[in-house]
């Protein structure tokens, strides 16, 4: 369920991806923030990262000195996005997270409502959020009642319109489109054969 070593998306059971903390230390600064940093916190699923969490993560690190991202385990975010989702399996998001060069640290398995002791522990001083909606927790809970309570929540707009389901819909878009052409190839060549079959047992027959 992305929270051990043997890794697998329960709903896609494509990843075969197996983490070690040699490959996490590998794409981490490992840097610390300094005394007096302005520390920022946003946490989501980034499946598939693409130039929308680009965006969105470059404008959080410009409200501050240091980012902390927080991902959710996989059966949180199929709990909030449902379907098949997370495409990417948590371990894999860590990586593709740790990638971008406005990320200083992460936190593995975020909890997905942002509490005092999440607050008090990195010494956070604004979380923020994109422009996709804010799930609440069974239905009741809003994960960012805290921050916003401490005045210190900010909705961010990436400017950019990318979003994982959009990338999802282009792959089977693009999938149904390649199935329907070789469909109508291969029908052609059907007909193509019938048609010189035909032609030889004319010329048999005459």
């Amino acid at each position: 369920m992305g929270q051990d070593s043997a890794a697998k998306s329960p709903w896609t059971g494509c990843s075969q991806f197996l983490p070690t903390t040699q490959k996490i230390i590998q794409f981490s600064d490992g840097k610390s923030p300094n005394p007096g940093d302005k520390i920022v916190y946003v946490a989501g699923a980034f499946d598939l990262f693409h130039v929308g969490h680009l965006d969105f993560l470059e404008k959080a690190k410009k409200l501050g000195d240091y980012l902390i991202v927080g991902l959710h385990t996989d059966p949180v975010v199929n709990s909030y996005k449902g379907s098949n989702y997370p495409i990417m399996n948590l371990h894999e998001r860590v990586l593709s997270v740790l990638a971008c060069k406005f990320v200083n640290e992460v936190v593995i398995g975020a909890p997905y409502c942002v509490t005092e002791e999440l607050l008090e522990h990195f010494k956070i001083d604004v979380v923020c959020h994109g422009r996709t909606p804010i799930a609440l927790e069974n239905g009741k809970i809003d994960p960012y009642a805290v921050p916003k309570t401490r005045a210190i929540f900010e909705l961010i707009d990436s400017g950019n319109e990318m979003t994982t389901e959009r990338i999802v819909e282009r792959i089977i878009s693009h999938r149904l489109e390649y199935e329907r052409r070789n469909q109508a190839k291969e029908k052609k060549e059907i007909e193509a054969f019938e048609a010189l079959q035909r032609q030889k047992q004319t010329q048999k027959a005459g």
